[in-house]
């Protein structure tokens, strides 16, 4: 398996700009996800790295080899669609050698690949199926062993699984990933799902706009998002937001959210008085307070089995707070709800940049 890099690769279609200076570096054996909402790039990237795309300015190295100019054939790498590509005629074991084949590679190498392959993939049992006969989830897998039976240098996910049910894809997922361990293989995986990017990745690339804005891992987007872009798209339910100002008075420090509303904030804050600041805060951490707390009206509860999430109005501003088990809450219903200090996270105003 190999590394890949990408260094300051820039790619626009005439006065339209697509990608800004990305640069990346991949270890070998690394399971990297690109995860954004659509229009951000992360496609883009995928199918520059495999060659299906060109690179208008910058370079993008495997295994320490310039591939800007290479065809998409001579570069060793494995894509995986989502729309899994195979040949309606060619059963199970016919798609996955295919690539093989076509490269006269003698039929005992074949035969032993393919037959690894689906005893991997849970496909031995179907080796003689056509398309037609199989799921989606089948299909998917199909399309996977036709990758891994040509060993390439890395394989490359094209959002593989948006065209499976919920229960389907949480199944897959966990296949994936078991394959990704089991072959200790080079992977970059493109989504928009961040389920799947916390779920898959030993880092994740979050991408807006055409840029990264933050690499590390789903724990590090998770509990320390660079900026509030990070903060919103990492994390379901989603990170609650409230703007205000950062105020000192009588030894304390707290967000000032106007009509005598307030949230204490931790001394060591280093944003100065009256400064604009926007405060994020992970539903589980908006605890439903027994006592005092910033009073708010319940708009709706979601039951989810694992816990509950309760929506509420503070001041014009939506809040949820996910609170484990069974709640008997109702909408109309005011609770007092406090904000946990160790779990705050500030952003600038202006540009959005982590404060704290």
């Amino acid at each position: 398996m190999a590394a890949i890099d990408i260094r300051s690769v820039y790619k626009a279609y005439g006065p339209l700009t697509i990608l800004r200076s990305v640069d990346l570096s991949i270890r070998s054996g690394e399971f990297i996800v690109l995860v954004g909402p659509s229009g951000c790039g992360k496609s883009t990237l995928l199918r520059m790295i495999a060659g299906l795309e060109e690179v208008t300015d910058g370079e993008i190295a495997i295994a320490g080899q310039r591939v800007n100019e290479l065809a998409p054939k001579d570069r060793n790498l494995a894509m995986v669609f989502q729309s899994y590509a195979l040949y309606p005629h060619m059963s199970v074991a016919g798609n996955m050698s295919y690539a093989l084949r076509l490269k006269k590679t003698p039929k005992e190498r074949i035969a032993s690949a393919v037959s690894g392959a689906a005893d991997k993939l849970g496909l031995t049992k179907l080796i003689d199926r056509r398309p037609k006969a199989l799921s989606g989830g089948q299909r998917q897998r199909v399309a996977m062993g036709r990758a891994i039976v040509r060993q390439p240098q890395a394989f490359l996910f094209d959002e593989p699984l948006s065209n499976l049910d919920a229960r389907l894809r949480e199944h897959m997922r966990a296949e994936i990933k078991k394959l990704h361990q089991s072959l200790n293989a080079t992977s970059i995986y493109v989504t928009h799902d961040q389920i799947e990017a916390m779920t898959l990745a030993d880092r994740i690339v979050a991408m807006e706009g055409g840029e990264i804005q933050q690499i590390g891992s789903p724990l590090d987007l998770y509990e320390r998002p660079a900026n509030r872009f990070v903060a919103g798209f990492i994390g379901s339910p989603a990170m609650n937001f409230l703007d205000g100002r950062v105020r000192r008075a009588g030894g304390e420090t707290f967000l000032d959210l106007g009509e005598n509303r307030r949230v204490p904030l931790p001394a060591s804050t280093a944003a100065t008085d009256g400064t604009p600041v926007t405060l994020g805060i992970r539903p589980e951490h908006v605890l439903v307070a027994e006592g005092s707390g910033l009073e708010c009206p319940v708009e709706l509860v979601e039951p989810t089995g694992m816990g509950t999430i309760v929506h509420c109005d503070l001041g014009g501003v939506s809040m949820k707070a996910f609170t484990p088990g069974v709640s008997r809450l109702r909408a109309g219903d005011r609770i007092p709800i406090r904000l946990a200090t160790d779990h705050l996270h500030l952003f600038a105003a202006e540009g959005g940049a982590r404060l704290n």
